[in-house]
């Protein structure tokens, strides 16, 4: 619907007249009080009724129907001082709403045809509602198929009903499907998850102590520790070396032990066969590996710049240099499942996990591998490390005396990161390859996000400008909308500016709606890293089984300033439900119901990574 008479360029001036005066093409209200809330018609034809009356037809400026007045002579109306070509606008006629069957991705469109400067108003059906705007947050432009019946009948009914013809309201029908070209973008879907964090070893130790509120920061008791102003951190509970063959895990550094791991473990959840990729009937060309690490194991170049101080040339180790670059982890991964597809590593910083997960999504997407197991290790709890992190004020300085966790996102009292390591895989895989082979979908790896701050080396950008370009691109990556979005994993690393920015970006994408956020650094510390791996696994976790844990070391003192939903205390359920662990499954029809999940990563230097993640029925 349009103005097609572009009455919007001719001066507007009230003023008024007699019927009498009245002929074809002019624009009249009424009364007084109808051009005081812009309720004009354009006279189409005037005929005499009587001596002392005139019959006047009129039609609504931006197009509507016709409907006559029979008026005194003298009777004043005020005209607009518009002419207007009365066989340019045109005839329209509402649709019959109560007929209609709703679908989704509908467009029901309204506009207020007798006020010469309005706009349409539109609103399309997603989750069984009506949104004004699927990427807007406000939480309040949202209709019911009721009230969107509504529009026809009610005269006061707001934003698009009105007897006397003052709304033309339209059915827009969704555009019919258009089907993927042969050799398009593939779908992408998680089948097999792995973890080792400060929890323990497993995705098991993880789920339970995070749907319990525990925490795996410990106190560093070595000697190498004890000068140091900070000695706690996420440290994994259990020696990795007891876990892998003496002989294989002498030749990976801690970060690479941790990332075999949990490859492991994905590979079986998966349904694959232990052994790799020829012991599983796969073609190991097709699989590929992509893993984040900041520096992987510090510990290794540290240890061998000792050994030449104390012994000299020949006591360094000639497996130094191959165990201290941070692509160990997934060239050990490849090595032990034997996957030659490729073996990528990406360095992001702190967000080094999530994007080396969108990097292996695209791969499958456009038919570089079928497989890959993507996700992040990390090993830097090591002294020097700690110490800068200690001299950069990043750290909580809180020890474990009071038994909670120094850790505390979004909290009032927050006071820095807890550094920790750890390693979470991800296996994805192409949907029809999933398929073919009756794999366990736990969800769709739907899409991912990247921006820079270009704000500082360090610290982030406060306004957040970039971790919200992040979270919409993930959105829009995943073929989806802001409307979409039922559950965020923040990064949060409980630094003061870190958790500001990232919730003023939340803030800004999602405006008031109350989307549940939660933050897992308080379990487990900063797995630097590892952090986008293991944080994406729980969000797999969250969607799967329909259950948002609560976020640790906030208690119930959060940050005036955060404004966030965050779930605290206990478990909460996720809007909609999940798809297993016994739970009834996505409840078809609940309004307003989305199916996104979003992981955030964010780290030094101002990178941003955004992963999302669809439930699927």
């Amino acid at each position: 619907m349009s103005n097609s008479s572009d009455s919007s360029q001719v001066p507007f001036a009230p003023h008024p007249v007699t019927a009498a005066e009245v002929i074809p093409g002019d624009l009249i209200a009424l009364t007084p009080a109808d051009a005081e809330r812009a309720c004009w018609y354009v006279v189409t034809h005037t005929l005499p009724e009587t001596p002392e009356t005139i019959r006047v037809t009129l039609r609504p400026p931006l197009g509507g129907t016709d409907h006559d007045e029979v008026l005194g002579r003298d009777r004043r109306v005020i005209s607009g001082c518009r002419r207007l070509d009365a066989g340019t606008v045109p005839l329209l006629v509402s649709d019959d709403l109560a007929s209609v069957e709703f679908r989704e991705g509908d467009r029901v469109s309204s506009l207020r045809v007798v006020d010469p400067g309005a706009d349409e108003v539109s609103y399309v059906r997603r989750w069984g509602v009506w949104h004004r705007d699927l990427d807007g947050g406000t939480g309040d432009d949202v209709l019911t198929d009721a009230e969107v019946r509504g529009w026809g009948g009610a005269e006061t009914s707001g934003a698009g009903s009105g007897s006397g013809g003052e709304f033309v309201v339209r059915h827009h029908a969704r555009p019919e499907r258009v089907v993927a070209a042969v050799g398009g973008p593939r779908r992408v879907v998680v089948t097999g998850l792995g973890a080792v964090t400060p929890l323990g070893v497993g995705v098991d130790e993880l789920w339970r102590g995070l749907l319990d509120g525990r925490h795996g920061i410990r106190e560093l008791d070595g000697e190498e520790f004890a000068e140091l102003p900070v000695r706690v951190a996420g440290t994994v509970p259990v020696d990795p070396m007891e876990l892998l063959p003496r002989q294989a895990a002498r030749r990976m550094n801690r970060a690479a032990q941790f990332a075999v791991l949990a490859a492991r473990e994905a590979w079986g959840d998966a349904g694959f066969v232990a052994g790799g990729t020829r012991e599983s009937g796969l073609d190991p060309e097709r699989v590929g590996v992509s893993l984040g690490a900041i520096l992987g194991d510090a510990s290794v170049l540290v240890g061998g710049d000792r050994k030449l101080r104390d012994k000299g040339p020949r006591g360094v180790s000639p497996l130094t240099t191959p165990m201290t670059v941070p692509s160990q982890a997934a060239s050990q991964v490849s090595l032990d499942l034997h996957i030659t597809g490729e073996a990528r590593t990406v360095t992001a910083a702190c967000a080094s996990g999530t994007e080396a997960i969108g990097a292996a999504i695209d791969r499958i997407r456009y038919g570089r591998v079928d497989i890959a197991l993507a996700g992040g290790a990390e090993a830097v709890v090591t002294p020097a490390i700690m110490a800068s992190f200690a001299a950069m004020r990043a750290l909580s300085t809180r020890g474990l005396a009071d038994g909670s966790s120094p850790s505390r996102p979004f909290a009032k009292d927050r006071d820095g990161f807890v550094n920790g390591e750890g390693a979470g895989v991800l296996v994805l895989e192409a949907e029809e390859h999933a398929r073919a082979r009756g794999a366990r979908i736990y969800c769709e790896a739907a899409g991912w996000g990247l921006s820079a701050d270009a704000h500082h080396m360090a610290a982030p950008d406060p306004s957040g400008a970039g971790v919200a370009l992040a979270v919409r691109r993930a959105v829009r990556d995943a073929g989806g909308y802001v409307a979409d979005v039922v559950h965020v994993n923040a990064h949060a690393t409980a630094t003061v500016e870190g958790d500001l920015a990232e919730a003023g970006a939340l803030r800004a994408v999602f405006g008031r709606r109350n989307v549940p956020v939660t933050a897992l650094k308080g379990n487990l510390g900063h797995l630097q890293g590892a952090a986008g791996g293991v944080e994406a696994v729980a969000t797999v976790l969250t969607l799967h089984h329909g259950v948002v844990p609560p976020t640790v070391g906030a208690g119930s003192e959060l940050d005036d300033a955060i404004g966030l939903d965050v779930v605290m205390g206990v478990a909460r359920e996720l809007p909609g439900g999940g798809l297993g662990g016994g739970r009834a499954g996505v409840r078809a029809g609940v309004p307003g119901v989305g199916d996104l999940a979003l992981s955030n990563s964010f780290g030094f230097g101002g990178h941003n990574a955004v992963l999302a993640l669809r439930r699927v029925g």
